[in-house]
C-alpha cells in the first residue's frame, strides 16, 4: 500500500488563512476582565508568596470561584487560567510550574499529585476550520492519581482512581484505574499495584 500524498498542491483544499478579523473571542467581556484581574492578584499577592504559604494561596483561589479541599497545596509558581474552572479535592498537591489552562473544567479528586511543570490543557483549535475555532473539553482526574513531572494532559481526558502518568508523558486519552501509562502518545505499560503498608496510621 503506497502512502498518502500529503502535499497540498495535489489536494483539492485551499491553503489555510486565518483573518484575525475573523476570529472572534468565544470569552465574554466579563470573563475578561475578571482574567485580567485575577492576573494581577496572582502576580502580586500570589506568585510572591512564600512556599509554606498554601492556606493564603488557597484563600484567594477560593475568592475567585475555585473550589479547594483541605490540606491541599498549591505552590506558588502553578498558573491557573481561569479558578472559576478549578476544583481541586483533599489533600492534594498542585506542585512548582504546574500550569492548569482551565479554560474548561478541571476536576481533581482528593490525594492526588501534580508534579513540576506539568500542564493540564483543557483547550486547543480545530486545524479544520478556516477560522482557527477554539475547542476546549473538560479533564477529569480521579482520587489517588499521579501526574509526574513534565506531563501533558490534553483537552477531554479523565484519569482513572489511583492512575500513573509518567515523566515527559502526553496523555491524549483516557487512562484506566490504575493503569501507569508513558510515552508519547501516552501508552500503558503496566498495573498499578499497591504494598501493603508497614505504617501504623493513629487513631
Amino acid at each position: 500500500m503506497s502512502a498518502p500524498d500529503l502535499n497540498p498542491s495535489t489536494t483539492n483544499a485551499e491553503p489555510a488563512r486565518v483573518d484575525v478579523s475573523q476570529c472572534f473571542s468565544v470569552h465574554s467581556r466579563w470573563n475578561k476582565i475578571v482574567r485580567a484581574l485575577w492576573g494581577v492578584v496572582w502576580l502580586f499577592l500570589y506568585r510572591p508568596t512564600p512556599r509554606f504559604l498554601h492556606g493564603w494561596r488557597r484563600f484567594l483561589l477560593r475568592s475567585f470561584g475555585a473550589k479547594i479541599g483541605r490540606g491541599t497545596f498549591p505552590f506558588p509558581s502553578v498558573k491557573i487560567w481561569a479558578p472559576w474552572n478549578l476544583e481541586v479535592g483533599d489533600h492534594c498537591a498542585l506542585s512548582d510550574g504546574v500550569n492548569c489552562y482551565c479554560v474548561d473544567r478541571i476536576t481533581i479528586g482528593s490525594h492526588v499529585t501534580i508534579s513540576q511543570d506539568s500542564f493540564l490543557c483543557t483547550a486547543s483549535h480545530d486545524y479544520e476550520d478556516p477560522h482557527f475555532g477554539l475547542i476546549t473539553a473538560p479533564i477529569r482526574i480521579d482520587d489517588g492519581a499521579w501526574v509526574a513531572a513534565d506531563a501533558f494532559i490534553g483537552l477531554g481526558v479523565h484519569l482513572g482512581e489511583g492512575a500513573v502518568v509518567a515523566a515527559r508523558a502526553s496523555v491524549f486519552r483516557d487512562v484506566p484505574p490504575w493503569t501507569v501509562v508513558a510515552g508519547n502518545p501516552a501508552k500503558a505499560i503496566k498495573q498499578r499495584q499497591l504494598r501493603p503498608s508497614d505504617r501504623k496510621l493513629a487513631a
